[in-house]
């Protein structure tokens, strides 16, 4: 990539054209109506109040269920755009609690998912992929998609963290 000032011509020839405020719109209405389904569909889970919207490197918003939310920990559905996918993260209130997870996690045998090498700089100690290379012509079958690996993981990590308390 160039300078900034050639960046910013390259962006502002790119907002002539139109498609991307079209596309990026597009995506937070349905990032929007995504958060909305889970806080409609799932109320037993809190749901963080907004949407990060992000410098267009992701986007995410948070899901607390109680097991979880008491260890000072989230689960984020996250659109991450450089790699155009979805994944839900395992994460921290802050880089303290992230890091002490990441040392459980990482002396566990259990390795189900993605764990960070960077605990102090990586917003999640653990990942997963839902949806790589989502199709936004059927939304109904994405979010699908989305909720059904999101409870999959939920059920995961809390029954690793269950194991953590005997």
């Amino acid at each position: 990539m160039g300078s900034f000032s050639e960046s910013m011509n390259e962006y502002k020839q790119q907002l002539t054209i139109g498609a991307i405020q079209e596309a990026y719109r597009g995506l937070m209405e349905y990032f929007r109506d995504l958060r909305a389904h889970f806080k409609n569909k799932y109320p037993q889970y809190s749901v963080s109040g907004s949407i990060y919207y992000g410098y267009m490197d992701m986007t995410y918003f948070s899901l607390f269920p109680e097991s979880v939310k008491r260890r000072k920990l989230k689960i984020a559905t996250v659109f991450v755009h450089d790699t155009f996918r979805f994944e839900v993260w395992l994460s921290g209130s802050n880089r303290t609690v992230q890091s002490e997870y990441w040392k459980l996690l990482k002396e566990s045998d259990w390795n189900k998912y993605h764990l960070t090498s960077t605990p102090k700089r990586a917003d999640y100690v653990i990942d997963h992929i839902l949806v790589n290379n989502p199709d936004f012509g059927d939304l109904d079958s994405l979010t699908r998609q989305i909720e059904r690996g999101t409870l999959e993981f939920i059920t995961d990590v809390e029954g690793f963290l269950s194991k953590l308390s005997n």
